[in-house]
């Protein structure tokens, strides 16, 4: 299918571009960008007017539940709400059952979703045999059979000098290590951030602590092994400006955070809401403004929603046994967009954190517009406004914290390899 979209505000931090032009698709890639660009017969036209046109939004941090965990998610249902979320390209989480820890899970993960997906998938292995943090992986046949990184996550790599041994295999593999930073014995029983929230509900808390502790670790052991080391879903200012320093010292410490870090405080769990419980657990005040402002500073790199989703049964339950994690990737777009608004990033800079950086730390061929790339494109309408509604959702799961919140910008059109794949009523 060839497609010309024409007339939108095409935004692609890979040229430096931020201006009104036209795009031609043709066979799956960018064949031409410009001003009044001529389009064969039989081309279908995208009228963008008054529309945001971006490269393919890319999430490198969703958990599809796919194998084993299909009553949750599936590569199906997530890909669709991957796509009305605006984006094109997803990297999945190991933890499913079994775990992404060998080659056949991979070939089974990239399998279905070239069969049955309407984005791409990239999956990301297990650093260590079943995520159990006892020996490590075969990262090297994980990386053969098509994983982008690999990573433990939901669990940290409790031995230093397992992790230490992981970051000096995986720098000559040339495969990225994603870090769940987290000091279990710190967390202990504890189910939200520890404070006056906390202590006002009568639930255990988790301190800042566990989280920079364990940060600093993966810090100090990628310094020592010179090796690049990326850090998931960052929602603490200690652990940002330890971060912010290593950057500083020259460290290869790429992070990510997500939007509900930026959007909410502890204070979403009042009244004991099980769909404001996650790990890391939200924080406070002041950490959401840390977290802006290392938006801000470039300190974070890119913004993933560490989409998370569970069945109403592991959530409707008392809040110390209810499952950690929401779903994310139908909001995402909308709340980050709000940073926009309040003057914490330029649109360029939100594109940067959320396709443009996504895939120079993956390593995979996206992020650009460039004329000869594979033509995955988000159109966004920044202006619009919709309401999050449990029975719109695409995902199988329902646990937002935000449903029935009004939200404003979300994606018009979202293209993969050249196919309209979802398009806004």
């Amino acid at each position: 299918m060839n497609l010309l979209i024409k007339g939108g505000r095409v935004i692609d931090p890979s040229q430096g571009i931020d201006e009104a032009l036209d795009i031609l698709v043709e066979n799956g890639v960018v064949k031409a960008l410009g001003k009044g660009v001529k389009a064969p017969a039989q081309t279908e036209i995208v009228d963008a007017t008054g529309l945001i046109v971006t490269p393919g939004l890319i999430d490198m941090h969703v958990h599809l539940r796919d194998p084993g965990l299909e009553y949750k998610e599936d590569i199906v249902s997530g890909t669709r709400a991957a796509a009305a979320g605006g984006f094109t390209s997803v990297a999945c989480m190991p933890n499913t059952r079994p775990v992404n820890d060998n080659k056949a899970v991979t070939s089974y993960i990239i399998a279905k979703a070239k069969a049955e997906g309407v984005v791409n998938v990239f999956p990301v292995g297990a650093i260590t045999q079943g995520s159990k943090g006892e020996a490590l992986a075969e990262m090297g046949d994980l990386k053969e059979a098509g994983c982008v990184a690999v990573s433990d996550d939901g669990r940290p790599v409790t031995s230093s000098e397992l992790m230490r041994r992981a970051l000096e295999y995986a720098k000559g593999m040339g495969i990225m290590i994603i870090s769940h930073a987290e000091d279990l014995s710190l967390v202990g029983e504890g189910v939200m951030n520890e404070g006056f929230v906390s202590t006002e509900l009568g639930l255990k808390g988790i301190p800042w602590a566990a989280e920079d502790a364990a940060t600093a670790r993966e810090v100090y052991l990628a310094e020592f092994t010179d090796s690049p080391l990326h850090i998931a879903h960052v929602s603490t200012k200690g652990a940002l400006r330890i971060i912010r320093n290593a950057k500083a010292r020259g460290g290869k410490v790429t992070c990510e955070t997500a939007p509900h870090y930026f959007s909410l405080t502890d204070d979403a769990v009042r009244g004991y809401n099980t769909n404001a419980k996650m790990n890391p657990p939200l924080r406070t005040v002041d950490d959401v403004a840390a977290v802006k402002a290392a938006l801000a500073d470039g300190t974070i790199d890119a913004i993933a929603t560490d989409h998370a989703p569970h069945h109403l049964d592991e959530k409707d339950v008392e809040f110390n046994v209810a499952l950690n994690g929401i779903v994310g990737l139908e909001t995402s777009l909308s709340l980050s967009l709000q940073l926009v608004e309040e003057g914490v990033l330029t649109l360029p800079a939100l594109v940067e954190k959320m396709a443009c950086n996504p895939a120079k730390i993956l390593g995979i061929d996206r992020g650009t517009l460039r004329e000869g790339a594979v033509a995955d494109i988000t159109v966004i309408d920044p202006a619009v406004e919709w309401t999050v509604d449990a029975e719109k959702l695409a995902s199988k799961s329902k646990n937002s914290p935000f449903l029935g919140q009004k939200m404003k910008g979300a994606a018009a059109c979202t293209i993969v390899g050249g196919n309209v794949v979802f398009k806004r009523n």
